[in-house]
């Protein structure tokens, strides 16, 4: 029988300067509408097509943390943290453009800091990141604080 050899890099694998791009994903109504209910937040400009159609924007609107979820979910995907982080310790983010049902998003990554803590069994790595849409425009961006795994 194989044991579960998780594909993450390590602490020691992550390097200041190293940058990738994840694979793109289309938010939809459902996500919307899953969102409000696990997150509480039923904002209208969220779920009230003809409230939103009114509001600043002229439709309804994805919510930030919805897509900051989706986001980190992304970066796991990609393969590069999957099984060697250990913790999620920080985050910053600034939300600068609406993004609407329909739109597709990616991360672009950057590894600008690394700082190992030995009696955490890691290390922190510091990821500069922006969520971009189809139109190549910034819609979030920020940094992320992981607590990777060292190797054994």
């Amino acid at each position: 029988m194989t044991s579960y050899q998780p594909r993450g890099l390590h602490y020691e694998d992550f390097e200041i300067g190293y940058s990738m791009k994840t694979i793109g994903r289309t938010i939809t109504e459902t996500d919307i509408v899953n969102f409000a209910g696990l997150s509480g937040d039923f904002n209208r400009i969220h779920t009230d097509a003809v409230y939103a159609a009114k509001d600043s924007f002229g439709q309804r609107v994805a919510h930030g943390m919805l897509v900051q979820s989706i986001a980190t979910g992304l970066a796991v995907q990609s393969g590069i943290m999957e099984g060697t982080v250990l913790a999620f310790r920080e985050l910053t983010c600034k939300f600068s453009l609406p993004i609407f049902i329909g739109d597709t998003v990616h991360v672009e990554l950057e590894v600008i800091d690394k700082k190992l803590f030995r009696r955490l069994g890691g290390g922190n790595v510091v990821i500069k990141y922006a969520v971009m849409n189809q139109d190549e425009k910034a819609v979030q961006r920020g940094e992320w604080v992981m607590l990777i795994k060292s190797r054994e």
